[in-house]
């Protein structure tokens, strides 16, 4: 009987290990989550370019000349 005296003594230090655990877990989760999910968010409201935006900024990047510029937006109005 004596060999098992010293586990009432420590018996709360095997319960100690796995809630420090959780409660690391959750914290950890829940700091992470809100940033997470408005990044998830912003991704799904992000802004894309309309066909006259792309037209606008390749034609001032260069990319195009006027010419091409003026007939692709007559294009785009119909």
């Amino acid at each position: 009987m004596y060999s098992h005296d010293w586990w009432h003594g420590w018996w709360w230090f095997m319960w100690l290990v796995p809630v420090l655990l959780l409660l690391v877990f959750g914290f950890v989760l829940l700091r992470d989550s809100p940033r997470w999910w408005l990044d998830r968010t912003r991704e799904q409201f992000k802004h894309h370019e309309t066909a006259r935006e792309i037209l606008d900024r390749r034609y001032a990047s260069g990319e195009i000349t006027r010419e091409q510029y003026e007939e692709m937006k007559r294009v785009l109005q119909g």
